[in-house]
């Protein structure tokens, strides 16, 4: 992929749709037949919508580098929010239909929790992901002289990470804490299931999103942020 404005304007154009989207489809459950403390694992409908937005934002910072992809993460904040804006004005205006009002208030209807929850593990997650992929990647660029063989090590390693701190303030927010699971012992098994069995689907995504990040940066040059110090006193000259 070249590194012009067509295909910047592109990539960003779907990462806030991925986004936009899967705060949609996540009130569909997707089962699994895998079963982890006692009881299936199932996914939200989000969870494919959801990893594509970590591929996009690791080959723009590729191609673009970090601060693109950090502005990227900001419109993302700013299409979820007026998004948002847009659901609750339509459900609060009259329905022609009653039966058409109630299918929408369950699809579109917004929880202010799970608004919440959602927004600050996109927010943690993404900046999380941004900064382990630059911080890896340039210091590999810099120790192997500009090589970009190994490009899967900091694509996995920020979408994999990043996906874990995503896992958990989200289901901690919602079901540990909003649902108050973490004071019901009887309820530790099945947030288990969420948070572990989740993860673990997350992690088969991000492994397998490898291919399309190589195949989207391939034609790519290497570029990377200014060589660190040495030490202290390096940056006192």
């Amino acid at each position: 992929m070249k590194a012009s404005n067509e295909n910047l304007t592109l990539l960003n154009t779907l990462f806030t749709t991925a986004l936009v989207a899967s705060n949609v489809v996540t009130v569909k459950l997707l089962p699994t037949g895998c079963h982890l403390f006692g009881s299936e694992v199932v996914l939200p409908g989000a969870a494919l919508c959801y990893a594509c937005t970590f591929l996009i934002t690791d080959v723009i910072g590729e191609i673009w580098g970090r601060e693109e992809a950090s502005k990227s993460v900001v419109y993302g904040v700013a299409c979820q929010l007026f998004a948002s804006a847009l659901f609750i004005i339509t459900e609060r205006l009259p329905a022609a239909d009653p039966a058409m009002q109630e299918a929408y208030s369950r699809l579109l209807g917004q929880n202010l929790l799970f608004a919440v929850a959602s927004l600050v593990a996109y927010v943690a997650s993404q900046s999380w992901d941004i900064w382990v992929f630059h911080l890896i990647r340039d210091r590999y660029l810099i120790r192997h002289e500009g090589d970009t063989s190994a490009r899967w090590i900091w694509n996995n390693a920020s979408t994999m990470t990043s996906q874990a701190i995503d896992t958990v303030l989200f289901i901690g927010m919602v079901f540990g804490i909003g649902f108050r699971w973490l004071w019901q012992p009887d309820k530790w098994p099945a947030l288990a299931n969420t948070l572990v069995g989740q993860y673990l689907f997350k992690l088969i995504l991000a492994a397998l999103d490898t291919p399309v990040f190589y195949l989207l940066t391939r034609r790519s040059s290497p570029k990377r942020g200014p060589k660190p110090a040495e030490n202290p006193s390096d940056m006192k000259k």
